[in-house]
């Protein structure tokens, strides 16, 4: 796993010897944010489910200004620390190492995102589809930019629909689902 542009373009990630994160390939990855460069200069990102960082990070040497970074397994989040530290990104990075489903239906307000990245795990789409709706309901209500974008990755098998977030794109890479949701059009 690597970053694939920008500043830190090229240097390797560290990952966990465990199953608890799902690295994406440097090829989906590049796909994906050809799509996304337009939303990344100077953004505020949510990596949510963060894993060892890899989207946040990649945003990061990308030129976003700041990435929070939601993990609470704690092997993948020793490694995220340890990636922030390797990359000298400290400094516009933050970790919330805590429940995120009560966090963000808790949270009074935060720091708007432009840019959202919520990869849970899979088997979530099917344990808890409720909380997973109620996030990006939170979302759409108290954490996205009025033109921020919710990247929502998951098994191509599976779908979930959030409908408090409007889809406007589906990208399809093998045995994944890639959706690109906004808030909903205002009438």
């Amino acid at each position: 796993m690597r970053v694939i542009a920008g500043e830190f373009r090229g240097r390797t990630l560290l990952a966990p010897k465990t199953d608890a994160t799902r690295p994406i390939t440097d090829r989906v990855k590049q796909s994906l944010f050809d799509v996304l460069s337009p939303y990344i200069e100077e953004a505020v990102v949510y990596d949510c489910f963060a894993g060892t960082g890899s989207m946040g990070l990649e945003c990061l040497s990308r030129g976003a200004k700041h990435a929070i970074f939601f993990e609470m397994d704690r092997s993948a989040s020793d490694m995220l620390k340890k990636n922030i530290a390797l990359l000298k990104v400290a400094d516009r990075s933050t970790i919330v190492a805590t429940d995120l489903f009560k966090w963000f239906t808790g949270k009074p307000g935060a720091v708007p995102a432009n840019l959202i990245f919520l990869d849970p795990p899979y088997r979530f789409l099917k344990e808890r589809p409720d909380d997973l709706r109620a996030l990006a309901a939170a979302y759409a209500e108290r954490f996205l930019s009025p033109d921020g974008l919710v990247v929502f990755r998951h098994d191509a098998k599976d779908s979930l629909a959030l409908p408090a977030l409007h889809e406007t794109d589906v990208r399809e890479y093998g045995s994944m689902t890639v959706k690109l949701l906004r808030r909903p059009p205002t009438k």
